[in-house]
Order: structure tokens, then sequence, then C-alpha cells
């Protein structure tokens, strides 16, 4: 068994909006994050949609490693995904059921780095954040998320 924590939730209506903090965030089974621009169809790889793309979750851990191993600040926001994590293994958890507060996720496949944040911070991320970009999954049981809930799977 791990635990970890919700550390940030963030999200926006459109790609290439600036990623908005939230305290509570929807998930909809099935689908994706209420307001959300892969839910609506407007996320910048729409046209290549994937149910495992629903929620996007990326280890603050990484932040601090970005920062002590190569200099790169970046904030929660910066990396564009939607739940910040503390604690939890996410490289560990494809093809794993696990719980964030009362939703159930799946996770699909790892997060590849891209291209866009690159230009969105005017730094050099992609190889630095090869291996470390977060997880994709899916939405089994659907709820509401909160900055401070707790992560627990096997």
């Amino acid at each position: 068994m791990w635990a970890g924590k919700v550390e940030h939730l963030h999200s926006c209506p459109r790609a290439f909006l600036p990623m908005g903090a939230f305290e509570a965030l929807t998930l909809i089974k099935g689908e994706g994050i209420e307001g959300d621009r892969y839910r609506a169809g407007t996320g910048f790889y729409s046209d290549r949609p994937e149910e495992g793309r629903q929620v996007t979750l990326f280890e603050i851990e990484t932040l601090v490693a970005l920062e002590r191993d190569y200099g790169i600040r970046m904030a929660p926001a910066d990396h564009r995904r939607n739940i910040t994590t503390r604690g939890a293994p996410l490289n560990h958890l494809v093809g794993k059921v696990f719980r964030v507060g009362d939703v159930v996720l799946e996770g699909t496949r790892l997060s590849t780095p891209c291209r866009h944040i690159e230009q969105i911070t005017g730094q050099e991320v992609f190889t630095p954040m090869l291996h470390r970009s977060g997880l994709h999954a899916r939405i089994l049981t659907g709820g509401v998320v909160r900055v401070g809930d707790v992560m627990t799977g096997e």
C-alpha cells in the first residue's frame, strides 16, 4: 500500500489558455473534468481522442527535481496537468486502479512531455521531463476531488 496527497488542482476551458487553479474539480465517470478543455474537445490534442486521457496527474517531486538537477523553475500550473500529487508513485500506476479522495481512477499510460510546455514557460523542459511527465488516467468512479485529498493504492 502507498498513500499520497493532492497538492494542487488545475484546469482550463480551451487550449493555449492559462491553467486555472481550483480548490476542487468535478470528475465525470468515463468523460473527464467538468469545464476542462479535453472533456469539451477543445484541448491541444483533441483530434486524437483517447479514453485514457480523462484526467492527468503530475508529481510535485518532479518540480523539485527539475529545479535541483537542471535549474528549471516551474509553478504547478506550468506542467499543464490537472492533479499535482505528493507521495504518489505515478510511474508505477499504469494499469493500476487507485483512489483520489472518493474518486476511483485507472492509470492508462505515462504522459509524454510536450513542446507546448516549452512554448508557454520559455524553458527547455522536454528532455528533463522524459519519463517524469505524469500519468494519464481513466475515471472509473466520478466525484469531486479536493486539494488535500488523500490518494491510496496498492
